[in-house]
């Protein structure tokens, strides 16, 4: 028996690792991305190509491995210039373009439980997969960058920290800077340990940070991409309306977080660009309130901002809404004054003009509707004038930003100051604060600086309050569905 149970072992070995071309059906997921072509990725390598020169060398460290319940996500950086989705990978492009990818080999225990990946075993079908040069085991880094190497020699890999699962550039910075000043931790980041085992490895090559190179390529997205963010950004405003019609007094904050989760699953997110930030009432005064057991109350507004990471791309969209499905006097006054300046903030976005002059051309407007608006309290009208105010001071910096870019990351690079160039994509979010009442205010919406225009991703999720009301009569998901009531008596 014993006998028999070894052999139909192995050969089950044999047959979960008899070929890498097979490996996408085994894995269950694709291991090079099914959303942007081959050529996307070459084009882009042959990019960095040029930015090193004919001689230079760009090394790029993927995502290591997760732990066995875990589910693997690539790093931004490396997904970016590859498309592979395998756990410790590297990728070498050398001036000519040439781009060898590095795969672990294949682990055929692992293959029975989780299937097989893409791996050297069988390199000429990962590079047909990918799209790649070559295809070698890790082993053979060492020997590429002593055959290409001369002293000398400017080898490119990134200083700055890759970007991960719900994550952005500086919460990645934060992260490892936490790390390393804990006396009980101390530990360098992955990125630092990286560069520090090419300088004791290689001393004969000139080391040089590539992340400036790969940002600066981030900065301007191709129509591929953004179809991808157009996507994640309509998945997250689908989020954002069942949200409104599941929202009612006695709601939790957390519960309106299940509802957005089921829409990103049910539509083919991988994952959320950020953790929910539901904020009902005053909790909104904190803007990176996260949706907790708290019950929302009549008469509060609740400020929803979340969306979906699909496909390695994210948005950013808010919206705020009462939580009786009506706006009283006050969020109709308060509410309506915000979405006026909010309104004469878009209205002046445009291609080929700088943010600074974009702010300006709102900031007549905002005189306008400030002068027009009657404010029912003192406080109310202080309040108004000094937000007013803030962009006035801002329009008046050449750095004056008018958000931040949305792409790979929520916080990603470029976009929202200096020059709007056709390609970038970008938020705008003004925070309105009453301090005296605690009433914080703020809507986001995803746009894209086309060759003619500016394109506002999320235009068709409502803003105006008669549309808010009219979705929110609509019977929600959590309606539909009812809690589970749970018996707190003891088991007789």
């Amino acid at each position: 028996m014993r006998r028999f149970m070894l052999a139909a072992l192995a050969s089950l070995v044999s047959l979960a690792s008899f070929n890498a071309s097979t490996a996408h059906a085994q894995a269950g997921r694709a291991q090079f991305t099914e959303d942007f072509t081959q050529q996307e990725f070459i084009t882009r390598r042959a990019r960095i190509a040029e930015a090193i020169g004919p001689t230079g060398l760009a090394l790029v460290q993927g995502a290591p491995s997760t732990h066995s319940s875990g589910l693997f996500r690539q790093s931004n950086e490396f997904f970016y210039l590859t498309g592979v989705v395998v756990p410790g990978a590297y990728v070498l492009i050398d001036g000519t373009g040439h781009s060898i990818l590095y795969l672990p080999h294949s682990d055929a225990g692992r293959a029975l439980t989780e299937g097989d990946l893409l791996s050297p075993e069988d390199a000429p079908a990962a590079v047909k997969a990918t799209g790649v040069d070559e295809v070698k085991g890790p082993e053979s880094i060492s020997l590429d960058l002593n055959q290409k190497g001369r002293p000398g020699t400017v080898i490119d890999a990134p200083v700055l920290p890759a970007e991960g699962m719900s994550e952005s550039r500086d919460g990645a910075r934060r992260r490892n800077s936490d790390a390393f000043a804990d006396p009980w931790d101390g530990r360098v980041s992955r990125e630092a340990n990286f560069l520090s085992l090419i300088r004791t490895r290689f001393p004969f090559l000139e080391l040089r940070d590539l992340s400036p190179v790969v940002d600066a390529m981030r900065a301007i997205k191709s129509p591929a991409e953004v179809a991808i963010i157009d996507k994640a950004t309509r998945i997250g405003g689908e989020s954002i309306l069942e949200a409104m019609r599941s929202t009612e007094p006695g709601v939790k904050e957390s519960e309106i977080d299940a509802v957005a989760q089921f829409v990103f699953v049910r539509n083919g997110a991988q994952g959320e660009a950020y953790r929910d930030i539901v904020a009902s009432g005053a909790a909104a005064w904190n803007p990176h309130h996260r949706a907790a057991p708290r019950v929302i109350a009549d008469g509060e507004l609740v400020l929803m901002d979340f969306c979906p990471d699909v496909s390695y791309y994210r948005c950013d969209v808010t919206r705020m809404w009462p939580a009786n499905g009506k706006f009283s006097p006050w969020q109709r006054e308060l509410y309506g004054f915000y979405l006026g300046i909010y309104e004469a903030i878009l209205s002046e976005i445009k291609p080929n003009i700088t943010a600074q002059t974009a702010l300006q051309a709102a900031v007549k407007k905002m005189d306008v509707i400030v002068a027009q608006t009657k404010f029912s309290k003192p406080a109310y009208e202080k309040a108004a004038r000094a937000f007013v105010e803030t962009y006035r001071k801002s329009s008046e910096r050449p750095t004056a930003a008018l958000g931040h870019a949305v792409g790979m990351s929520t916080h990603d690079l470029g976009g929202g100051n200096g020059m709007l160039k056709p390609g970038l994509v970008f938020t705008i979010e003004p925070q309105f604060r009453v301090p005296e009442e605690m009433i914080y205010i703020r809507l986001e919406d995803m746009i894209q600086i086309t060759p003619t225009g500016a394109k506002i991703l999320s235009d068709w999720l409502p803003r105006d309050m008669q549309s808010v009301e009219r979705i929110m009569a609509e019977q929600g998901l959590l309606q539909k569905y009812g809690p589970i009531h749970f018996s707190t008596r003891p088991a007789a």
